[in-house]
């Protein structure tokens, strides 16, 4: 059986991941700065326990890989991480490991921010030649947004294509919607995550008050379990031991910290992840330029 994490240890883990901040709210299910400001990433880094992905992993990557880094690595649009080093270790070793990313089906196609994770992901299972599977929760956006089971299958079947067209290996990737996936041995490691999560750490990881129904605190083990091999026995057969790497933008980072910390008691390694900033919106963007141009405009003509 694998060692349980001291209990100090355990607390600070589960109670410290959803904080209130004044500046800025950051979470799975919204993204908002204060008077429409920027992120503060170094806060979030700070707040989520994460680490920013520094010069000398990228350069790792290249050497590993024998290919530049990828423009999102250079630019910093993928900026922090959670145990990436030890991926790039196994990688060295010899030990092969597989990559999840995931979507929530809430629209008819999916736009430049949401593609970030699906492009760069493309470049870790080119550049790694690695295994690759994609959960669509519309299961998920069924219990946050006001639409039916059946409006929230068909956004996950259109969404479907738009990330098939990224270009993935299909001989390597794996494309599931909850709805029509969730059962069986998948089922199993969602019901070992969610009797090891008590309602009050749940509460301290994702804020959920007592006007959120079942549903939504029933959730976070849906989108752990892709973390463990043996969620997937036709792809993973006798590879439970499979190291997990997940690239997706930060505001995810509370489900799977909730993942990591329950991860060595099922037996298996703490997923890794590599998370990125998050694309503004275009509107917004020109809604600033309006602004500064018209600020600009009013003090020429008054100088």
């Amino acid at each position: 059986m694998a060692p349980q994490p001291a209990a100090a240890e355990q607390i600070e883990t589960m109670t410290t991941t959803h904080e209130e901040d004044d500046d800025q709210v950051v979470n799975p299910w919204e993204v908002s700065a204060k008077d429409g400001g920027k992120i503060d990433y170094d806060k979030l880094i700070d707040r989520f326990g994460c680490q920013r992905l520094d010069q000398a992993l990228i350069q790792r990557v290249e050497r590993l890989t024998a290919c530049p880094a990828h423009v999102f690595l250079r630019r910093g649009v993928f900026f922090a991480h959670r145990d990436f080093a030890e991926i790039l270790d196994a990688y060295e070793r010899g030990d092969n490991f597989y990559l999840y990313t995931g979507r929530g089906p809430s629209s008819e196609a999916l736009h430049l921010g949401h593609l970030i994770p699906f492009m760069f992901t493309k470049y870790l299972q080119d550049v790694f030649k690695v295994p690759l599977v994609i959960q669509l929760t519309d299961d998920e956006k069924f219990l946050w947004k006001n639409l039916t089971v059946e409006e929230c299958q068909r956004l996950a079947r259109e969404n479907a294509k738009d990330i098939i067209a990224c270009g993935f290996d299909i001989s390597k990737t794996f494309i599931f919607a909850d709805f029509n996936y969730v059962g069986g041995a998948f089922y199993k490691n969602m019901v070992e995550v969610a009797k090891r999560v008590t309602y009050n750490q749940a509460v301290g990881i994702f804020g959920f008050t007592g006007e959120d129904h079942i549903g939504k605190v029933s959730f976070p083990p849906v989108q752990a379990v892709p973390s463990f091999p043996s969620s997937f026995p036709h792809l993973f057969s006798g590879k439970e031991n499979l190291r997990c790497l997940i690239p997706c933008a930060i505001d995810q980072d509370p489900y799977f910290r909730m993942t990591r910390d329950v991860a060595p008691k099922l037996g298996y390694h703490k997923p890794a992840l590599i998370e990125s900033l998050f694309f503004p919106a275009l509107q917004r963007l020109m809604e600033r330029e309006y602004q500064d141009m018209g600020r600009f405009c009013s003090e020429s003509f008054i100088t």
